[in-house]
């Protein structure tokens, strides 16, 4: 039972790490460049509205309630990635992540529905004929939610750094960051199916 348990808690956390499907990553880098460690309960919030997204796709998809064409939510993945990205540029240094609640939040729970999609597939193989599906579900987004602490943890550890040590703006962080990931997207979005 344990062993199982730790099994579903690390495909979860490989899920995210793996270095082949890194939009997972793109989209948490993102989202937590605009921060410092002061926001950290505001980003983990972020974060967990995007598990929350993320683990609701995959029960409609395991109940086989949704069923969305593979293409189309390969080519929105990374279409999610550039929105945050760009939403960034356009408002680094603006303070636009710390206005309340709504907006970012909603639409972090959202794009978690769209990377949720993403894996669906491959997640009702790992559920086979299990009983358990719900259980298995929150093992695996405990996997999920354990990883991206550590990316996040990770990306405002680095920005501690750029900005004590190298004397870097939060404006200019947030800029170099997001233009970097918005270079890395692109080919993403123009070389999807949905687009060939």
């Amino acid at each position: 039972m344990l062993e199982n348990f730790w099994f579903h808690v690390e495909y979860g956390i490989n899920h995210v790490l793996d270095i082949n499907a890194y939009d997972h990553v793109l989209f948490l880098i993102v989202l937590a460049v605009p921060y410092l460690f002061k926001d950290w309960k505001r980003v983990l919030l972020l974060v967990t509205m995007f598990t929350l997204g993320h683990t609701l796709s995959l029960i409609l998809a395991s109940y086989g309630v949704v069923s969305i064409n593979a293409s189309i939510v390969e080519f929105l993945i990374p279409i999610t990635i550039l929105i945050i990205a760009l939403f960034n540029v356009f408002t680094a240094g603006k303070g636009a992540q710390k206005e309340k609640v709504g907006v970012l939040f909603l639409s972090t729970l959202f794009f978690g529905l769209i990377h949720g999609l993403g894996f669906a597939r491959e997640f009702r193989i790992l559920l086979g004929d299990s009983d358990s599906k719900l259980l298995l579900l929150f093992e695996f987004a405990m996997g999920i939610e354990i990883a991206q602490v550590i990316i996040v943890f990770l990306v405002l550890f680095l920005g501690y750094l750029v900005q004590t040590i190298f004397r870097f703006s939060m404006r200019d962080w947030v800029m170099v960051i997001s233009a970097i990931v918005v270079g890395l997207v692109i080919p993403m979005i123009l070389n999807s199916d949905f687009l060939a």
